[in-house]
């Protein structure tokens, strides 16, 4: 058993929490019985190592037997050590290391998708990570961030998307406008969602909906820029009905995936 907070070992997985140390390592911080679950069962040859205390292990028995089964041994370690590696305040016990692993942009297009979401300079990791599992929840075939969009194995982002990040492919680009000329080149139509838009009830009754879609999302705060504005074949806009002053990113771009699934499936 890990008993040491301090050890080099320990210190190391602390680390992942730092971005520079993710970018040097090629490794990232999961976090929580329900992740590590996810990984084990839809992309084991990601994990690098497994850490848990025998308390956590003795609650979740599923995930050292999915972990027997990829051959990947489970290390125990004291509350003290995981508290010491882990990002979140109150860790629930399991922890894992694993390898990066974003996809290209030419694999999410490679089959002909017929909905995915697009990125651009989304800054909160809350966001991302639940963009991300909305897209998943939804049937997307892939996410793109692009420009200065938070990291992707930041570990609020991993945890927001509950596992999901193992489900879907996500392609990380840094250039928006060479990704809206791929997109587009693979036959889909790209609406921004967007408060000068049109409303999303007109685009459902029109029909619009039902064609293949990369929904554009921008900037928490800021929205798209004009130029990037410009690149879409249309706005779309999530009408507000109450006395709301806005609508949340993540909130706004779940209502227009789902639309779109809706569409896409009636």
């Amino acid at each position: 058993m890990i008993d040491n907070p301090r050890s080099p070992r320990v210190r190391g997985v602390a680390k992942l929490a730092k971005r520079d140390h993710r970018l040097q390592t090629g490794f990232f911080l999961l976090e929580g019985p329900q992740a590590v679950t996810e990984a084990l069962t839809y992309r084991p040859e990601l994990l690098v190592e497994l850490f848990a205390t025998p308390t956590a292990l003795d609650k979740y028995p599923a995930i050292a037997s999915l972990a027997r089964d990829t051959d990947l041994e489970v290390e125990f370690v004291t509350e003290d050590v995981l508290d010491s590696m882990a990002d979140t305040v109150t860790p629930q016990g399991i922890i894992a290391v694993c390898k990066q692993f974003p996809t290209s942009l030419k694999d999410i297009l490679a089959d002909g998708p017929k909905l995915i979401a697009i990125l651009e300079e989304v800054r909160d990791p809350g966001n991302v990570g639940t963009i991300i599992r909305a897209a998943d929840a939804a049937g997307a075939d892939g996410v793109i961030l692009t420009g200065r969009s938070v990291d992707l194995y930041n570990p609020k982002v991993v945890r927001a998307t509950t596992g999901s990040l193992f489900h879907l492919p996500v392609a990380l680009m840094p250039d928006l406008e060479s990704v809206l000329d791929r997109v587009t080149a693979a036959g889909m139509q790209v609406l921004a969602a967007d408060i000068k838009g049109d409303d999303l009830l007109g685009a459902r009754t029109s029909g619009l909906l039902a064609a293949p879609t990369a929904w554009l999302f921008g900037n928490e705060a800021r929205g798209l820029s004009d130029e990037h504005f410009a690149l879409a074949d249309r706005a779309i806009t999530v009408p507000i009905y109450g006395h709301a002053e806005s609508m949340n990113l993540a909130t706004a771009a779940s209502v227009c995936l789902y639309e779109s699934a809706f569409a896409q499936r009636s």
